[in-house]
């Protein structure tokens, strides 16, 4: 890989993600090729290996890179075209010119391509082209524009009228409506716990829609709500390591599969030492090592909670057992 040039005022991130997207563009590099690994690209740009698997991050947040097991970082099937992926940047504003919803949108972006981590007021101000101090004018802080930003990113997705009526069709639209936001804003399910819940309106309509198809059965409302906490807490607990395994790959410069490999010799210690059969038997069942695949296991995790939650909806008892 030949180092272009290119602006010097950019990160050397964003100067690595903006060489790999044009080669995508050109053709160089077509869907299923293998693009630079972390480590040619930290010996060809001369960076440190962590801001080149930041690169890689970003690349991968955007859809544009998939990782595949044994094969790494590849030109994503799915990857939309060029001149629609993802949302442009806004050009240089005037003061004017700025407005809160521009400012959460700049927020919501910084956040979707860097994590969570990386947002600051400066950063959202450097990215609107503004004085570090102007969007001050609309949010008073971090914590403001953040919440904000989560408000607007539930509004994304809503539901349609004629949505079918049956309570479990119903709660897997609302589960897979909110798993897809997860994907598409992996940071989301980094703020807010079942104790502190995020309370914002666009995230309750999510709420209101689980619990409307769960209402009517004869459930106490205690029940009731445990079953709507329990749905929402498989969602979200999947997906705050989206976010996690991207600010890892970031900080160790190594994606999970190289993390593991490092980690191989430990492994192999635990298989044979003979204390844990089971789990010898099972991880020795692999052809080729275990694909961790959150999709799957999201969609295999929402599946079983609505079995064992049938009875109480389709004819069951009115309550659970006590525990």
């Amino acid at each position: 890989m030949t180092k272009p040039t290119a602006p010097q005022d950019e990160p050397p991130y964003l100067r690595i993600v903006g060489d790999i997207r044009r080669r995508v563009a050109s053709g160089e590099l077509a869907p299923g090729d293998r693009v630079p690994s972390i480590r040619r690209i930290a010996r060809d740009w001369g960076v440190a290996s962590a801001t080149a698997a930041k690169a890689l991050t970003t690349l991968r947040l955007e859809g544009l890179v998939e990782t595949r097991p044994r094969t790494g970082a590849v030109v994503a099937s799915s990857a939309p075209p060029p001149a629609t992926r993802g949302r442009p940047a806004p050009g240089p504003a005037v003061e004017g010119e700025l407005s809160l919803e521009r400012v959460v949108r700049a927020g919501i972006d910084i956040a979707d391509a860097e994590g969570l981590p990386a947002l600051s007021m400066r950063g959202v101000a450097a990215r609107l082209g503004v004085a570090a101090m102007s969007p001050y004018r609309y949010v008073t802080g971090k914590g403001d524009l953040v919440l904000l930003m989560a408000d607007a990113a539930f509004g994304e997705a809503t539901y349609p009228a004629d949505a079918a009526r049956g309570w479990r069709a119903r709660v897997e639209l609302g589960g897979r409506t909110l798993w897809a936001l997860y994907r598409k804003h992996p940071w989301l399910a980094q703020i807010g716990s079942l104790h502190r819940p995020l309370l914002v309106p666009r995230l309750m309509v999510h709420a209101e829609w689980i619990l409307a198809a769960l209402d009517g059965h004869g459930l106490d409302p205690t029940t009731l709500f445990d079953v709507h906490v329990l749905l929402y807490s498989h969602v979200q607990g999947l997906a705050v390591h989206l976010e996690w395994e991207a600010q890892e790959e970031a900080a160790t410069g190594q994606s999970g599969e190289q993390w593991m490999d490092g980690r191989a010799t430990a492994l192999r210690e635990l298989v044979e030492s003979g204390r844990y059969p089971t789990f010898a038997k099972v991880v020795g069942a692999f052809d080729d090592g275990y694909e961790l695949r959150l999709d799957a296991l999201f969609e295999l995790g929402l599946t079983a909670l609505l079995d064992g939650l049938s009875p109480l909806f389709d004819g069951g008892p009115a309550t659970p057992p006590t525990v």
